[in-house]
């Protein structure tokens, strides 16, 4: 177990925890919140070893296991699947032990090592890695790509599927979600959902917190709080006690109030839509929660829009893409005031494409895009916190877009996303992204736009701030389009759900808790473990079929061929097992045993050369199966 004893540490000057005592025992899922700064990644160093106490103690058992996703990816020209496969630093230790043994004929530390590599599923290590790769978005073949060769946030994936590789008995996350996509995300629910060791998670993802851990530890003004429950239960709890003092309470009654105004105003069309629904019950518990958000810094919201023209643009047949590359075609679309869209779709189906055709970043390769006179954009993605001026404050930053404005004004405007006194007046260099994030926001409603293009607004944001910019969004009276992984963000501010998949957008058929199901039809592995395809009735039933047995038809040559293969690896696995027994009996290696050892060692590197060749065609097969499958559906 683990656990913290009276525990007080600094960094610098700064007390971060004082005091602190708690027991979490093996097995155990904890979150770990609390406002940014606050010292979360410190207790994650401590636990590490990389800080060390001023005060108590900090005790873990000596054999675990730690895994933690490394904050630099190094450059190197190694493909991606092996340096996936670094993270079970067991299996690189008999591996190069086995090479060793090999190089000196010492048949009999071979044959321990066989049986230790055995023992651990080492033969299946390479199929576990691309499973880890795959389930993060890895196209088939990448794998096989130079770590060098990807960029910052592809590299941050690799990091997660080295870190999910190692056999770890305590796994430790910060912010696993940033630069994941909302497939991504559900498919790493679903693995930390089957992690059997225990997991300390630090994330600002609601949905996935809620999902994902059974405790949640709060560090809140250097106190550890260990609450019972995932991350709903504990802003429950925490709301209780908040509600008990008097200035939090009369704040309180003003968010709760806002809430209900929003809800009967939306009461009327709640029954339109089965998506609708769901945002009604995301904004019924949202006024069980308000309380916990009492003592936000973050208070803001959309100024009325100067002017409404309808509709605010349109796209007729549109098509995009890049010119090795289409992606998107025969798209229609109309925006109009209020409408409010979430886009859902795999990895690289075109999202982004399609945000940036509407935001006139990346003009139609077919058809056409027609503006209102009147339109004003307001478009968030994570590039534009790059074109922020690194030496220029962030009251400069506003004071440019409306040189007419005092300086009060804008310092006020600024408080209410984080900015307060000095804050406002420092460089932006050193800013972190979260910090950049919330600049770039206020820099976009500062405007009054009329059409919202959020891409991944919330990367990096805490859970207050995104709370803040969830009620926000609901007093919106423009159009709005938003890409998120944050699934309480699509929830609380989405009305409709766009699919974009196939190269088409379409009304997605049912709510977000129906999209995990979709995704699994598609492709079982990318909703990750323990989610189960929902084919919903939508179609005549002897038509549905009649399809499906056309596609069986196709697909049973392959279907054949990969359990050819399967059943191959099995009899090739037995036998390396057999010959790794034999190998470990001491009596081979007397000098009258010679030919028998020298003749067994042989066999068991013919076996494992073709059990290498079959596991190669078994992967093989298996993508061209997958693919198949798609083109056909």
């Amino acid at each position: 177990m683990l656990q913290l004893t009276d525990l007080s540490f600094r960094r610098g000057p700064r007390l971060l925890l004082s005091g602190a005592s708690l027991t979490i025992y093996p097995g155990s899922k904890v979150g770990l919140v609390g406002a940014n700064g606050c010292g979360k990644s410190s207790l994650f160093a401590l636990l590490l070893g990389e800080l060390h106490a001023d005060a108590g103690a900090c005790s873990l058992p000596a054999d675990w296991q730690l895994a933690h996703v490394a904050q630099h990816t190094p450059d190197t020209l190694a493909p991606a699947i092996e340096f996936v496969l670094d993270g079970d630093a067991e299996l690189r230790r008999i591996q190069h032990a086995l090479a060793a043994a090999d190089a000196a004929g010492d048949g009999l530390r071979h044959g321990e090592l066989a049986g230790r590599l055995e023992s651990i599923d080492g033969y299946g290590a390479e199929s576990r890695a691309a499973r880890l790769l795959h389930g993060l978005g890895f196209a088939p073949g990448d794998e096989r790509r130079p770590v060098n060769s990807y960029s910052g946030g592809w590299r941050m994936r690799l990091a997660l599927a080295r870190t999910l590789m190692c056999r770890s008995d305590l796994l430790l996350l910060d912010e696993p979600t940033n630069h994941l996509d909302l497939d991504a995300v559900i498919w790493l629910e679903g693995w930390l959902k089957a992690y059997r060791g225990t997991l300390i998670l630090i994330s600002h993802d609601r949905d996935f917190l809620d999902a994902v851990v059974g405790h949640t530890l709060h560090l809140e003004r250097e106190r550890l709080t260990l609450y019972a429950g995932n991350y709903s239960a504990f802003e429950r709890q925490r709301a209780e006690r908040l509600a008990q003092q008097q200035s939090a309470y009369e704040r309180q009654q003003r968010e709760v109030a806002h809430i209900h105004k929003f809800v009967e105003r939306f009461r009327a069309k709640a029954t339109k839509a089965r998506q609708a629904q769901s945002r009604l019950k995301a904004l019924e518990r949202m006024e069980l929660i308000a309380p916990a958000h009492v003592d936000s810094p973050f208070h803001f919201g959309f100024a009325p829009a100067l002017h409404l023209p309808n509709p605010l643009l349109r796209l007729e047949s549109a098509a995009a893409g890049y010119t090795d590359r289409p992606i998107l075609a025969g798209v229609n679309l109309s925006l109009n005031p209020g409408d409010r869209i979430g886009l859902l779709g795999r990895n690289g189906a075109g999202k982004s494409t399609l945000i940036k055709v509407l935001a006139g970043d990346l003009a139609p390769s077919g058809g056409c895009r027609q503006t209102a006179q009147d339109l004003r954009i307001g478009y968030f993605a994570q590039h534009q916190l790059d074109q922020l001026r690194r030496d220029d404050s962030p009251l400069q930053h506003l004071q440019r877009l409306d040189p007419k404005a005092t300086e009060q004004s804008v310092r006020d405007y600024l408080g209410g996303f984080g900015f307060a006194g000095e804050r406002a007046l420092g460089p932006v260099a050193p800013l972190s992204g979260g910090e950049k994030a919330r600049l770039v926001l206020a820099l976009l409603i500062y405007q009054r736009p009329n059409l919202l293009l959020l891409d991944e607004p919330t990367n990096h944001l805490d859970l207050e701030m995104r709370h803040a910019l969830s009620e926000a969004l609901q007093d919106y009276d423009g159009a709005m389009v938003l890409v998120s992984h944050d699934r309480h963000l699509l929830r609380v501010t989405a009305d409709t759900l766009l699919l974009v998949d196939g190269g088409r957008v379409e009304p997605f058929d049912g709510d977000l808790d129906d999209y995990p199901a979709w995704l699994a039809a598609r492709d079982p592995d990318a909703a990750g473990p323990g989610v189960v395809a929902d084919v919903r009735d939508g179609t005549d039933r002897k038509q549905q079929r009649r399809a499906a047995a056309e596609v069986r038809k196709v697909l049973q040559p392959l279907r054949n061929q990969l359990k050819a293969l399967e059943q191959q690896c099995e009899v090739l696995t037995a036998r390396r097992t057999a010959l790794a027994t034999a190998l470990a009996d001491p009596e081979l290696y007397a000098a009258d045993a010679k030919p028998r050892l020298l003749s067994l060692l042989e066999e068991q590197r013919r076996v494992a050369v073709d059990l290498a060749a079959a596991e190669g065609q078994w992967l093989t097969v298996g993508e061209d199966l997958e693919q198949r499958q798609a083109e056909l559906e």
